[in-house]
């Protein structure tokens, strides 16, 4: 079988599993090639992912490593059976990776919680926002290329529209004031902020400018949560693409992070109210 040249997100995160589990063990490539009846090179290939894992196999290097957390097990166990090509990779070619792997990220997470202080969150966008952010990026795209990245960003949304994917966005104020496109399109994305606030399993929270500084104030975090906490993943949005993060102590910080946005954001309903008024500005300001 020969070797995978672009090995997806999923299936590096899998591989980065193997590895996790075989160092906790305190075992060696070598020796879990033994255990395994495998060469060492076959037990690096399976931890980068260049070729694939059977859950049969998986549950073997489990055991071999003394694993006993059924449930990370039974969760990558189902990891390494996916086969169904999936949405995204439509946009292979025409996308860099980055976009893709975040979609793939938001489409395998069990809930998704946001927190953006520079601008709505991707998955809450209008069209003409999205095309808006993408409008501003130096040097400038080609009409094309917008066009095709606010496409995927409204696809994109479907995994908390009409998958229902749970989702928590908390909103810096700043980001409900910064315009892109000019008033009228910030209005009009206030108002359907506004609409998706009230929606089913979307909510909405905003961080005031009164709010003291807090952890995580200057960045613009997801946190997909996985089907146990282990396979949890943080993806943070810099201008030059996206980094995630799987760590547990990464995990682990991140997740006091956002305990720390809970309490000092509005409620769902003072959001509402500080959007309100701030739609009316800019409606104000249109004439």
């Amino acid at each position: 079988m020969p070797l995978r040249r672009n090995p997806t997100l999923r299936q590096r995160r899998l591989g980065t599993e193997l590895r996790k589990m075989r160092e906790q063990a305190g075992l060696g490539g070598s020796q879990l090639a033994r255990a395994l009846g495998l060469n060492p090179t076959q037990v690096t290939q399976m931890e980068s992912a260049k070729i694939g894992v059977s859950a049969e196999r998986l549950r073997t290097v489990a055991a071999a490593c003394s694993c006993s957390n059924q449930a990370l097990i039974d969760a990558l166990a189902d990891m390494a059976v996916e086969r169904s090509k999936c949405w995204w990779e439509e946009f292979r070619g025409a996308l860099s990776a980055d976009f893709i792997e975040v979609a793939e990220m938001e489409g395998h997470a069990r809930r998704l919680i946001t927190s953006t202080s520079t601008y709505i969150p991707g998955l809450l966008q209008t069209s003409a926002y999205a095309s808006a952010v993408f409008s501003r990026i130096y040097p400038p795209l080609p009409a094309h290329d917008i066009d095709v990245r606010a496409t995927f960003r409204m696809r994109r949304q479907r995994v908390v529209r009409s998958d229902g994917t749970p989702y928590r966005a908390f909103i810096h104020e700043a980001a409900l004031r910064m315009q892109f496109g000019g008033a009228e399109v910030l209005a009009d994305q206030l108002a359907s902020l506004i609409a998706d606030s009230e929606a089913p399993g979307i909510s909405v929270r905003v961080v005031s400018f009164d709010t003291d500084t807090f952890p995580g104030s200057s960045e613009n975090l997801t946190y997909a949560e996985g089907p146990v906490p282990e396979l949890d993943t943080v993806h943070m949005d810099i201008s030059h693409g996206g980094q995630f993060f799987d760590f547990q102590a990464h995990l682990e910080s991140y997740r006091a992070i956002f305990e720390r946005i809970d309490l000092v954001a509005l409620s769902e309903e003072e959001s509402r109210d500080l959007m309100r008024r701030i739609k009316t500005e800019k409606e104000d300001s249109c004439g």
